[in-house]
């Protein structure tokens, strides 16, 4: 075996060998607005909303069912080339507030409280997709046009 051959195969070995102990946190991304942990701790039950907002800042999402619901949420997340994202830890923090504005409830939820989701294949059938009766027979009237509208010709 020659030189320049020991010396390719020496070097792919120890690229290999490198390139199998990457740091992993360069392929993680941090995703969402969780506040530090002296700042949730700062909230308690019975502050007014502009208090936690003081303290918080705006949150990640508002419940748009019940607009006293505020969620603070975090995600961290490997990702690696072309292969599926990984979500390796989640953090939310929901806070509810009573009908006078006040903290009602802190709570604190990580990825093992999440369920997993299964979409559904099926469709609803919505107002509109068929034609009734009246659009059948009489929907085209007036629409007749043998040659362009004035819409189409910018000239007219």
């Amino acid at each position: 075996m020659s030189i320049s051959k020991v010396c390719v195969l020496g070097l792919f070995i120890a690229l290999s060998t490198a390139s199998c102990s990457l740091n992993k946190e360069w392929f993680t991304d941090h995703n969402g607005n969780m506040p530090s942990e002296e700042r949730i701790a700062k909230v308690q039950l019975g502050q007014y909303k502009e208090e936690v907002y003081a303290n918080l800042g705006t949150p990640s999402s508002i419940i748009s069912l019940d607009q006293n619901t505020w969620m603070y949420m975090s995600a961290d997340v490997e990702r690696v080339a072309f292969f599926k994202p990984d979500e390796v830890n989640r953090d939310i923090l929901l806070i509810r507030f009573d009908d006078e504005n006040k903290v009602a409830e802190i709570k604190r939820l990580n990825k093992q409280d999440g369920q997993e989701v299964q979409i559904s294949d099926k469709t609803t059938p919505t107002l509109g997709e068929k034609p009734g009766f009246f659009e059948r027979f009489f929907g085209g009237v007036g629409s007749y046009s043998p040659f362009m509208n004035n819409q189409q010709n910018p000239n007219r």
